[in-house]
């Protein structure tokens, strides 16, 4: 076998009544014209793109770290990667583990110039993303408080207080049983704070 032509295959279909066929023989036909030896097809059926748990990419990932492929080949990249961010962890862990990764549709080859640009490229882009995400966040907080919107946890009621306090001070019942006979009106973190600061307040020395 030629070095450095050993692929995996990897494929996604979203429902367990949909085909990878149209992958599988696009994906055969490319390696085939290439010089590609495929030594091994991963297939992940009825998984979202978005599901972290897909078992033969898990099972693919680890073929890549035992050294066991050269390349791995995939029919699109959102057949591949869930997110830009997961895309770019892939393609930077193959290139640690010199493997080239090839996006037939999107005509993406990470052993070619263009591919490596493009590797530089997606790296900008999931920088973006996440500097972009935390813009909204940070503006939608702004924004909120301007219109004096309290954030976070809303704050408990004076006379629920009241009640967490007279039934830790008049009774020995536990917090679970305090903040089930409050109605769970509220946390369970809020009732046992209330009732650690009554039942171990300070005492009075004569």
């Amino acid at each position: 076998m030629p070095h450095g032509t050993r692929t995996a295959l990897y494929l996604r279909v979203s429902t367990a009544d949909q085909k990878p066929d149209l992958q599988y023989d696009g994906l055969r036909s490319y390696a085939d014209r290439a010089g590609l030896v495929i030594v091994g097809d991963y297939c992940d059926v009825g998984v979202s793109g978005r599901k972290e748990g897909r078992p033969q990419l898990n099972a693919l990932m680890t073929a890549a770290r035992k050294r066991q492929l050269d390349c791995v080949l995939v029919w699109k990249f959102d057949r591949f990667a869930r997110s830009t961010r997961h895309l770019l962890t892939a393609l930077e862990e193959f290139k640690h583990l010199c493997v080239r990764f090839i996006s037939v549709q999107d005509q993406i080859d990470t052993d070619s110039p263009a591919g490596r640009a493009m590797f530089t490229i997606i790296g900008a882009m999931a920088e973006l993303e996440s500097s972009l995400i935390s813009e909204r966040v940070t503006a939608g907080m702004k924004a909120a408080r301007a219109r004096g919107k309290h954030l976070g946890r809303p704050p408990i009621r004076r006379p629920l207080v009241t009640e967490i306090e007279a039934l830790a001070a008049s009774t020995s019942l536990s917090i679970r049983q305090i903040h089930e006979k409050i109605g769970g009106k509220a946390s369970r973190g809020i009732v046992g704070e209330i009732t650690k600061r009554v039942r171990t307040g300070p005492t009075t020395t004569l």
